[in-house]
């Protein structure tokens, strides 16, 4: 092991050697003069960046250096860097190529032109670009109504991301939050697909979504009561609204109905039916439809009227289409003395 440690080492004293054989005293081998005139050069992390460096027949010796290390002297290629080589047009063009750029590679680089009268270095800054990517984003979610709630949408990238969110509704607005999105006693309307974009124009916006529902309890939204005539179908209607789904049930005089009863109780989603096949006299009058999730309850009474007796929902007074037509016969009547 001894052996081949000063084996190395010796080997490394005569590279070193070599090159001070090759660069004359002056040359710059240390950091850049940021004084200097520095152009600079942007790349997108995984591009290939070539950093142009011309020479003339007068030039003698040519190096390039990153920072302090030394990269080529000549043709001689000093680091390890497989990713690293020349690009050369005869005696013209002396530039260096990185493919596969990393952030690491970010930094200044010094292309050295000697020649009989003055070392001349060339000043490069390598800019390196990394698109914007989210990695850390709120999975989906279920809050109740009145709630506060804080989505979160992290994104990393060179230089940093620009994040906006969206709520993915039909006017989808561009809402107020950057990495957190705040939203303070979220209400029913706010439920939906949340979209996180983060962009920094090195590449296409990176987009994540995530859906927040909204548990709320039920309201009901719509009763239809009706007439039916005896030994006709009766048929009373009741819609609501709620998340989780509401559970629904039928009451006669604070008597839970069934279908078991001689009557047909059909449920689709928010809304029931309340069917009686035959309509008989003791099935007119007063029901109850009542709407249930684990966050609440509400009921409304609906109607079974006879022909002729109909009210609306409201209990308003509803007359009966030929109780129209004989009202309205009665009024022209008055107006044409007849």
């Amino acid at each position: 092991m001894q052996v081949g440690r000063k084996s190395c080492w010796r080997q490394l004293q005569a590279s070193f050697f070599r090159l001070l054989c090759l660069i004359p005293t002056g040359f710059p081998v240390r950091s850049v003069d940021m004084q200097r005139a520095t152009d600079n050069i942007t790349v997108r992390q995984g591009d290939t960046a070539i950093i142009r460096c011309y020479v003339d027949d007068k030039s003698s010796k040519v190096a390039w250096l990153n920072r302090s290390n030394i990269i080529y002297a000549g043709e001689d290629k000093w680091s390890l860097d497989p990713r690293v080589d020349l690009v050369t047009k005869g005696q013209l063009e002396y530039s260096l190529r990185i493919q596969k750029v990393d952030v690491y590679d970010e930094g200044s680089y010094t292309c050295s032109i000697q020649t009989k009268q003055q070392s001349k270095p060339s000043l490069v800054y390598l800019i390196v670009q990394v698109p914007a990517v989210i990695y850390k984003m709120s999975e989906d979610m279920v809050v109740n109504e009145g709630s506060n709630v804080t989505l979160s949408c992290l994104a990393s990238g060179r230089p940093d991301p620009i994040i906006t969110w969206r709520l993915l509704n039909p006017s989808a607005e561009p809402l107020d939050g950057e990495e957190y999105l705040d939203i303070i006693g979220i209400m029913r309307n706010q439920a939906g697909r949340y979209e996180c974009k983060a962009s920094n124009d090195v590449f296409i916006p990176d987009v994540k979504y995530v859906n927040v529902v909204v548990n709320y309890p039920p309201t009901i939204k719509k009763t239809q009561s009706s007439e039916a005539q005896l030994g006709r179908m009766g048929t009373l209607q009741c819609d609501a609204t709620a998340v989780p789904t509401p559970e629904f049930e039928w009451y006669r005089d604070d008597k839970r109905l069934s279908t078991s009863q001689g009557i047909n109780i059909q449920t689709l989603g928010t809304s029931t039916l309340l069917m009686i096949p035959s309509v008989t006299e003791e099935d007119y009058g007063k029901y109850t439809c009542v709407a249930s999730n684990r966050l609440g309850v509400q009921n409304a009474s609906l109607f079974l009227y006879r022909p002729g007796t109909g009210r609306d929902i409201n209990g308003s007074a509803c007359v009966s289409q030929s109780m129209w037509l004989l009202l309205a016969s009665f009024f022209v009547c008055l107006f044409f003395k007849c």
